[in-house]
């Protein structure tokens, strides 16, 4: 299959440059700088991303273009940028002043295939503090804004290299997507023949020749992408597999028995474990975030370990693993800095191989996949939602009374934003990211009945977002917020007062804990 190769400097929107790409029905990969896959004849063009490093620094990243020029187009995006303009002979400097925000393209080079069908005045983005001052010698620019003369340049003579100052890759550049589709397909010549219905033929082929006759078990969390690879596997290799679903306790109302209930309409094989008194009683009195995180982990691999080895044929422990976790398990140097293992050190400790059928996907290309295999969006559509569950949303000491009290509040709030119309004829709830009600440990007064109270304060969070990298508090209608406030206090014993949190991320982050 065809594929572009990204080479990550360590930039904090690479991810969004592969999103870009199989958002172009390209397949991509996203490698360290230093890994690139010489002996792959699938490979059809070159991404060279970003980087927090400048290129004169003595310990900047660097790269052998021998057997990349001239073989394969290349496109550098910002560091990528200044690294060819450097390495080829041009001159990079550090600016007098940081360029960062919206800019406007001033001059452009229509006739340039990387330029197709961008106009002058085309907004970008820009955030770098160098700037190329010198093109390398028969480079040429082929597009500026009043402030950077090389925002863009092309190589000698008819050599398929350029080069960009801005991050077509970001949503602020407003012609990013038809920046990249020109490199893409324009310029590599992608066939765009990497799809969801692709994705599902080849994987379960793919999964029949891996898994064999052999047994497989699967943790479930009720989340898009175990279940996701639950529908695959069961597609592929049917009563083979058997799943597991943990109730720790700390799940939203009612949601182990509704999804238990989606999942036995799947068909799928799934014995249901609640163990939530085992877990209320290992956090009993546990303040700290990790040490809550630390004891949920724990405990459900010793939970589901119990189940799995009543499970004697089993060879393969099936993992939900999508793209962007192996991505963090990597730094740019190519070495492990974080486990993504749902199950710990599990799959070694009971001799099992691993099977993770989603490890090429990104989140919103997983959601593609179970539309296309039929999943209810009531499962496919479901907001992101922590392992550890409503733990991390429970400030303080976590009891079972504390947590029905929290099930209760975002009860309420959920149902409303998937109740709730938008002028489009949508519901709130799909033009969220993540939402929840967070218990405060706090009390305050109040009134009710005209008698004094003094009971608990939860504040609600919503954010927007398109990759949980950056999040912006979601701009929820007045009317709808008042409504779910007054249900939650009139509705929900022990609680008088309900706050929203407005704190986008960075310097927040989306849960509390």
């Amino acid at each position: 299959m065809q594929k572009i190769i990204i080479l990550d400097f360590g930039s904090q929107t690479t991810q969004l440059i592969g999103r870009r790409v199989r958002e172009l029905d390209t397949f991509c990969e996203i490698l360290p700088y230093n890994k690139f896959p010489h002996d792959d004849p699938d490979v059809i063009g070159v991404i060279l991303s970003g980087s927090p490093l400048s290129v004169n620094q003595a310990d900047a990243f660097c790269l052998q273009f021998d057997g990349l020029r001239g073989k394969y187009p290349l496109l550098g995006i910002c560091y990528g940028a200044q690294l060819m303009a450097d390495t080829f002979g041009g001159k990079v400097e550090s600016s007098d002043t940081r360029e960062y925000g919206r800019a406007n393209l001033t001059e452009i080079d229509a006739t340039d295939p990387l330029l197709k069908g961008i106009d002058v005045g085309a907004q970008v983005w820009m955030s770098h503090g160098d700037t190329i001052t010198v093109l390398p010698e028969g480079f040429r620019t082929i597009a500026s804004t009043p402030t950077v003369h090389q925002a863009a340049y092309r190589g000698i003579g008819e050599e398929k290299l350029w080069g960009v100052q801005f991050h077509p890759e970001v949503f602020h550049t407003l012609c990013g997507k038809q920046l990249l589709e020109n490199f893409v397909v324009g310029i590599c010549g992608s066939r765009k023949d990497w799809s969801a219905a692709h994705f599902v033929d080849t994987t379960i082929e793919e999964l029949r020749r891996q898994v064999g006759n052999d047994r497989v078990i699967l943790g479930l969390s009720g989340g898009v992408d175990s279940s996701v690879t639950a529908v695959l596997l069961h597609r592929a290799i049917g009563d083979k597999l058997t799943c597991i679903f943990v109730d720790h306790g700390l799940l939203r109302k009612d949601e182990f028995s509704d999804v238990m209930g989606l999942y036995e309409g799947l068909g799928l094989n799934v014995i249901g474990v609640d163990a939530s008194q085992k877990f209320y009683s290992e956090l009993a009195g546990v303040t700290d975030p990790e040490r809550k995180r630390k004891i949920i982990g724990k405990g459900f691999i010793d939970v589901f370990e119990a189940e799995a080895q009543k499970i004697t044929d089993a060879r393969w422990l099936a993992q939900g693993t999508i793209y962007p976790d192996r991505i963090e398990s990597m730094n740019i140097t190519g070495k492990v800095i974080k486990s993504h293992h749902n199950v710990g050190g599990l799959p070694e400790k009971m001799n099992l191989k691993i099977c993770e059928p989603l490890r090429w996907l990104f989140k919103d290309e997983v959601r593609r996949v179970g539309r296309q295999l039929g999943i209810p969006e009531r499962l496919i559509g479901r907001h992101p939602f922590p392992g550890p569950g409503l733990a991390v949303r429970i400030l303080g000491d976590i009891t079972p009374e504390k947590v029905h009290v929290l099930q209760e509040a975002d009860d309420i709030f959920i149902r409303g934003l998937r109740e709730w119309q938008t002028e489009d004829g949508d519901v709130l709830y799909n033009k969220v990211w993540q939402a929840g009600v967070v218990l405060l440990p706090v009390q305050s007064v109040g009134v009710m009945g005209d008698e004094r109270t003094y009971e608990q304060a939860v504040a609600l969070r919503a954010v927007t977002s398109t990759d949980a990298m950056t999040a912006d508090w979601a701009h929820l209608p007045y009317d709808f917020m008042a409504k779910v406030s007054n249900e939650i206090i009139n509705k929900v014993r022990g609680v008088n007062r309900v706050c929203y949190d407005i704190s986008s991320k960075p310097p927040a982050t989306i849960e509390w804990e």
